[in-house]
């Protein structure tokens, strides 16, 4: 049987996922006046974005910050692997086999959809003229929608469902990080002209609804296994 606390806690955050939906809806649709306002100090005069190639920009935030949370991810693996064979890591396995696996989910999720989107980059919609250039918001390239590298930092957010019955100091360390994260891979890409804002929000909003739903399916396991870490009983 579920508690009241936990049917407390999902039932306000699908409240917060739809209003937050509502609002991803109607303030910031693909390509609409937010996302045009903040994408234009990255574009010049001719439509191309100065920033596409930009070192910091590729190698630091679209490369190695991303390989720096793969290893983040990798070490849950790790350690997940090694709870078969160190006694003291054997309460935790669920735990650490959890955020990797659901990591690696959350991350596939994004790719699955932005695989099939017909939504464009932003840096493929915009078309020179003579007097400047031209927005074609009927661009096919498409696979650009949601923001597949900000996935990699939304996907920490996995951390706040792991830890919030164990550690929740921890689990909202990992939301805090996650969110902000998050926003900075993709807010670096926007720079770029790879994505929209919006492209980079609704992958935040996916990935959290994505863990709210895993947690809901799992959330018996999650609470057997803080009560073998309570009481230091290992779990299988």
């Amino acid at each position: 049987m579920l508690t009241s606390n936990f049917k407390k806690f999902f039932l306000s955050n699908v409240l917060a996922l739809a209003f937050t939906m509502l609002i991803l809806i109607f303030y910031f649709p693909v390509g609409g006046a937010i996302d045009m306002h903040l994408i234009q100090p990255f574009i010049d005069a001719s439509g191309s974005f100065p920033y596409r190639d930009n070192w910091y920009l590729v190698h630091i935030n679209h490369k190695i910050f991303k390989n720096i949370l793969i290893a983040v991810y990798l070490a849950f693996l790790i350690l997940w692997l090694a709870s078969f064979k160190i006694q003291r890591l054997k309460t935790k396995r669920w735990l650490y086999g959890y955020m990797f696996f659901v990591c690696i989910l959350s991350t596939s999720v994004i790719g699955i959809l932005k695989s099939q989107s017909a939504h464009a980059c932003p840096w493929e919609m915009t078309q020179p003229t003579t007097l400047g250039y031209i927005w074609n918001f009927s661009a096919t390239n498409g696979h650009c929608f949601p923001g597949g590298h900000a996935s990699t930092g939304f996907a920490l957010l996995t951390g706040f469902f792991v830890y919030r019955l164990v550690q929740p100091k921890l689990a909202y360390a990992f939301l805090g990080l996650g969110l902000v994260i998050g926003f900075i891979l993709g807010w670096g890409q926007m720079m770029r002209g790879a994505h929209f804002l919006s492209h980079n929000l609704w992958t935040g909003w996916i990935i959290f609804a994505f863990n709210l739903l895993l947690y809901c399916c799992f959330y018996k396991k999650f609470k057997e296994n803080a009560q073998n870490l309570e009481s230091n009983v290992p779990s299988a």
